[in-house]
């Protein structure tokens, strides 16, 4: 088959992890991948797309910004991908097999406009004259968590502007032919939060990558630094949670021994984006203020003198846009990995610790419910400060070398078990024959999946005319006032006649 992949922003992170393993996966499998992205940088990305594994195409990011003014990403991120799926309908001379989306999904829908137009003609030449024939690339979506569960909405403005975002999320997602999510947590949650839709996404877990290339450089001076580390590794953002950690670890700083012990805080850092610089500043200020010393290592591979300096006279050393191999050192030279975020929809982090035989202390929330195994591969603790402290002295004082090997043992066969990339990849590849079995039909609509969203309703026209009133709101000011009838007749008419335009 011939796979495109449809991503926003190809950098660092669990999300990219994910695709980056998809694709090296199903190229393994004997497909034939391109990965489309807006952005990409080459000097801050895992090293499949830096050393030319996989073929990266990036476009859409030429027109519109990632921000106006720090706000409206969310529509930005949308122009941006609609910008990108273009590209790819428009210019590509490649007719795609299958088309993998993820994390937006509105796309979809101009993708499948695009694709039936793409395969109405001969040999996939959309200049030519249409003929009838069924549509044969299939669109699968992988939720990793819904889009309108990630926003903030802590004004009636914010909530407002959500609105039509929110509708068009749960319509766009509806569009896809196959719909998978990365965990039992994420698919409860898309059914909560997309009740319109009728189908039950199917669970397919994000693998963890096999290579554990470390170097050995700096694995050797955390180990040789004669301290008991523990570490953190997530992107620079407040959402990851990472202060827990830091003030878990205060709270032991009388306790005997503490000398020897060191918080390694690892993560994707990009100077460009504004979350990562205030999560890093946020982090170094609370240090300050609980009396923790701590040094900021950049280029640690470059650093090493710095490094061994931050591990003998400092407490807390933040690591900020370490490569793989340096996380992976960081990680095997350390007692245990601190997993910290809330409600996280997967976490693939914790998998990666657990492949190099490194016990993993997460909170009880989200995907490490389904990934650590309490008391056997690490440990759970409610996201609370005295919990968490409680769980790092065990590590750094009560816990013996082979009990924690033991850990790192079976929680090492865990992930050969249930979590390696052979197996996702093989998932996705039964996804789309399963799909392309499915739509076998003479002409284009015989193929279709049938009709997931719920027949309109009361219901439904009652929301559309409370969103038009919205966003009538949104355009002439916000005049919080009673609307009147016409003003509910007019938003009503912009919502209907914008969703049947374009839907």
């Amino acid at each position: 088959m011939k796979i495109a992949f449809i991503h926003p922003d190809l950098g660092i992170g669990g999300a990219e992890r994910l695709i980056v393993d998809a694709a090296v996966g199903l190229l393994s499998l004997g497909h034939t991948v391109t990965v489309y992205t807006s952005r990409c940088d080459r000097k801050h990305c895992f090293e499949e797309v830096r050393d030319g594994t996989l073929d990266v195409i990036v476009k859409g990011d030429t027109i519109f910004p990632r921000t106006i003014f720090g706000r409206f990403a969310i529509l930005c991120a949308i122009l941006r991908q609609l910008h990108l799926t273009l590209f790819l309908l428009q210019y590509e001379n490649t007719t795609y097999d299958a088309i993998f989306v993820d994390q937006l999904s509105f796309c979809v829908p101009l993708l499948r406009i695009g694709l039936d137009r793409w395969n109405s003609s001969p040999n996939g030449d959309r200049r030519s004259t249409p003929v009838r024939r069924k549509r044969k690339a299939r669109i699968l979506f992988y939720c990793h968590f819904p889009d309108k569960l990630l926003a903030t909405r802590k004004s009636l403005i914010k909530r407002l502007y959500r609105l039509p975002f929110d509708a068009i999320e749960a319509y766009s997602t509806s569009r896809a032919d196959i719909l998978l999510v990365n965990s039992r947590y994420t698919q409860r949650m898309f059914r909560q939060e997309f009740p319109s839709i009728d189908r039950t996404p199917t669970v397919v877990y994000p693998c963890v990558s096999e290579s554990e290339e470390k170097n050995e450089k700096v694995l050797k001076l955390v180990t040789d630094s004669g301290k008991g580390a523990l570490v953190s590794v997530n992107r620079f953002e407040k959402k990851k949670g990472i202060d827990l950690a830091v003030r878990a670890y205060a709270s032991l700083r009388e306790a005997p021994g503490f000398a020897k012990t060191a918080l390694l805080v690892a993560g994707g850092y990009d100077k460009v984006v504004q979350e990562n610089v205030e999560c890093l500043s946020e982090l170094q200020g609370l240090c300050d203020k609980l009396g923790m010393e701590h040094t900021t290592v950049w280029d640690i591979e470059n650093n090493l003198t710095l490094l061994r300096a931050a591990l003998s006279s400092t407490s807390v050393v933040f690591c900020p846009s370490v490569s793989s191999p340096v996380r992976n050192a960081l990680i095997s030279g350390s007692r245990a990995l601190t997993y910290t975020p809330t409600n996280e929809h997967f976490g693939i982090v914790p998998l990666e610790a657990m492949l190099m035989n490194v016990p993993v202390i997460a909170t009880s929330t989200g995907g490490p419910l389904e990934t650590v195994d309490d008391g056997v591969t690490g440990w759970l603790r409610a996201p609370d400060v005295g919990a968490w402290s409680s769980a790092f002295h065990r590590v750094l004082f009560e816990a013996t070398d082979a009990e924690l090997k033991m850990m790192g043992k079976q929680g090492r066969e865990t992930v050969l078990k249930k979590f390696s990339r052979t197996e996702m990849a093989a998932s996705f590849e039964r996804a789309f024959l399963s799909a392309s079995e499915f739509s076998s039909g003479d002409d284009t609509d015989a193929g279709q999946q049938p009709a997931i969203m719920r027949t309109p309703g009361l219901r439904d026209g009652a929301w559309i005319a409370i969103l038009g009133c919205a966003l009538y709101y949104c355009k002439y000011g916000l005049a919080f006032t009673v609307p009147s009838v016409s003003e509910v007749l007019v938003g009503s008419c912009i919502v209907l006649v914008v969703y049947y335009a374009f839907f």
